[in-house]
């Protein structure tokens, strides 16, 4: 890498993880509940490392923070770069906030070093992010883009029952605006939107790659309990021509599904399917039974909104097919589905260039898992995304994003954002 103060920057980046990791810890990993006093307590202690760094901090109508060069405060408008604070229960320490971190590192950096950027940069630090406090995700920046949809706004509390709005209006928030779905802050003075995050998977790791640059976040349809319904019998007196089994059409299905995708795959597009949840009924199931009916999940993910459709007909053409052969019925239930989020073509590019710069070489590819990236485009300011490898997953204590990693993703970032020297 290029111009990289990494004896500097490291430590920096080490105390922000470290000292935040101590303010929140819990039975296993770490926990930063959304819109709670520790969110506030982790916010306040970014808010006084800022201010110790030179940088200005201000906080807008949601309660989040924004950092900048003092020299950038009164800016008409900038580039966003950020994520969000908290985290699930019991969680890792890098989700969320790896992408605060960055930001405030690429801060740090162009004033230690005395670089200018193309554009004025802001970095947020900003609240509820992940769905495990009230049931939904991405409410930090659905308020602040206007996009929080009234049974949100009056989602409960998993812990006390209490709904969302209770506790914003604690926080000293005006609801007013949210229940009017309005944005909370002036979107035409954000000009892009950058985030940094851990990857969520094993791509990086697998392929030996420190970063990557995020091509788009793969949109959903989920069917949280279908339920495939055949015929009670014998396991050893009904004769296959017979049998009306749930559990052979639920494989057949299966079968039929992982096909297209590996052909769907070999022809260059995206697309990826899970089924975590499968099972009979634990009352009445046995060795020696027939199960009357099984019951799966069914989560399909591609960034390609085309593929999103060609796979909900096919799989309602296989279900029709399957059940007619076999002598089952599928009841899918209701669908959950989410549009893919595509990052900026042109934001795409210039963070490859950037990545080829600062360390010789680029990869691109998509997101799993959703990030407030993906509202920050759904609202029309374009954005990109930066990856850095992590191992074992987020979500869970066993987070393992190495600092030299995470240095590589903010020098793609600072060369992005700086002018060139």
């Amino acid at each position: 890498m290029k111009d990289l103060d990494t004896d500097t920057l490291a430590p920096l980046a080490q105390q922000i993880f470290d000292e935040i990791r101590a303010l929140s810890p819990d039975t296993a990993g770490v926990s930063r509940p959304a819109f709670s006093p520790l969110e506030t307590q982790t916010l306040d202690w970014l808010s006084e490392f800022a201010q110790a760094h030179g940088l200005h901090v201000e906080e807008d109508a949601g309660r989040n923070l924004l950092f900048c060069l003092p020299e950038d405060a009164k800016a008409d408008s900038w580039v966003l770069i950020g994520s969000h604070v908290d985290s699930v229960p019991m969680g890792g320490n890098y989700d969320g906030l790896a992408g605060v971190a960055a930001g405030l590192i690429v801060l740090i950096r162009a004033a230690r070093l005395g670089r200018r950027f193309r554009r004025p940069v802001k970095c947020i630090a900003m609240r509820g992010e992940e769905s495990a406090w009230f049931g939904a995700c991405y409410l930090g920046s659905k308020m602040l883009t206007g996009q929080l949809p009234a049974d949100e706004l009056s989602a409960t509390h998993k812990g006390d029952n209490r709904p969302l709005s209770a506790h914003l209006s604690d926080l000293g928030i005006d609801t007013a605006p949210l229940a009017a779905n309005l944005p909370i802050c002036d979107l035409a003075r954000i000009e892009e939107y950058l985030e940094l995050h851990i990857e969520q998977g094993p791509l990086l790791v697998e392929r030996n790659i420190p970063a990557a640059v995020v091509s788009g976040i793969r949109g959903n349809f989920r069917h949280r309990a279908i339920r495939c319904i055949g015929q009670a019998g014998h396991s050893g007196a009904v004769p296959r021509a017979y049998r009306h089994d749930p559990v052979l059409a639920f494989a057949e299905l299966m079968h039929r599904l992982d096909s297209t995708w590996s052909h769907l795959l070999q022809t260059g597009q995206d697309l990826v399917l899970t089924s975590g949840i499968v099972g009979t009924d634990a009352e009445s199931h046995a060795i020696s039974r027939i199960p009357d009916q099984l019951l799966f999940s069914l989560d399909i993910r591609s960034q390609e909104a085309g593929v999103l459709d060609q796979m909900r007909s096919y799989l309602r053409a296989q279900m029709d097919d399957i059940a007619r052969s076999r002598g089952v019925r599928f009841d899918t239930g209701a669908e959950v589905a989410v549009a893919p989020a595509l990052m900026d073509p042109a934001i795409i590019a210039g963070l490859e260039g950037a990545m080829q710069t600062a360390t010789g070489d680029s990869f691109t590819m998509a997101s799993g898992g959703g990030h407030d990236a993906a509202i920050f485009a759904q609202a029309g300011i374009p954005s990109g995304m930066v990856f850095v490898r992590n191992r074992n997953g987020s979500h869970n204590p066993d987070e393992a994003m190495e600092i030299e990693d995470f240095l590589v993703g903010t020098a793609v970032l600072s060369t992005y954002l700086e002018e060139v020297s």
